[in-house]
């Protein structure tokens, strides 16, 4: 489900196989819902118009959107382990699509070479983390894995060092070499990685913090990890994964 104009548009520019779109009539006649609508029918898509009503019906969210669509699942994990250095963000048991969505947008902005959703996290293609990844999660290689062991031993069959975000007793971020190829394990929101995923991991990883905070959100832990690899790789001239594209 692509809900509202920005996801739909970014599917469209994705290439993504949309197979059918409903429009506010009302906001047909505006120029963006109108040239949106448009370039749908164009690629073939189905195109109906309804009253705001039955857009409302249709539409997930509290304040429906002028244009829903309806559209194929990406399909690009056999991307994700293409590109060098690897980095991959593993979300083990990240269960708020918001947040889950959130992941995939920075790891994306980073430069990551994907996301795993593993264990109980949330799926990646759900409404409310499409939504929380404003369209990332359409380019970037994403896999669905509920077996949060395999997910890591994949990880390192491909050359992987797995690293643990731990909220205490870790090795300081700025400390750990992130520069070769990697896979960043992120816990969910409430607990954090359990133990037995940690003893998974090569190196454990926390990030500094002020008393008396003890943790982070996952995404923002997610978005330090990715961005201080990103910032070790530049510093040694190592490229930054482009595989999304």
């Amino acid at each position: 489900m692509l809900d509202g104009a920005h996801l739909v548009g970014e599917a469209v520019s994705a290439g993504l196989n949309i197979r059918h779109a409903l429009v506010s009539v009302e906001r047909l006649a505006t120029p963006e819902i109108g040239e949106l609508a448009g370039a749908l029918e164009q690629r073939g898509v189905d195109v109906a118009a309804g009253s705001a009503s039955v857009v409302a019906a249709v539409s997930p969210v509290r304040s429906s959107s002028p244009i829903v669509a309806l559209a194929d699942t990406p399909s690009k994990s056999e991307k994700l382990f293409e590109s060098r250095p690897l980095l991959v963000v593993i979300a083990c048991d990240v269960q708020d699509p918001g947040n889950f969505g959130a992941i995939v947008r920075v790891a994306e902005a980073a430069g990551a070479s994907g996301a795993v959703a593993a264990g109980q996290s949330a799926n990646p293609f759900g409404w409310k983390a499409l939504r929380g990844s404003m369209g990332s999660a359409l380019r970037l290689p994403l896999l669905v894995e509920p077996n949060v062991e395999k997910a890591v031993g994949t990880a390192r069959r491909r050359g992987c060092r797995i690293v643990a975000a731990v909220p205490s007793g870790g090795r300081c971020l700025f400390d750990v070499d992130l520069t070769g190829d990697a896979a960043v394990l992120i816990g969910s929101e409430g607990t954090g990685l359990s133990p037995d995923h940690v003893k998974l991991a090569d190196d454990r990883v926390t990030i500094p913090m002020t008393p008396p905070v003890e943790s982070l959100n996952a995404a923002v832990t997610s978005a330090l990890l990715v961005y201080e690899a990103r910032r070790q790789r530049m510093i040694h001239g190592h490229p930054v994964s482009r595989s999304a594209s």
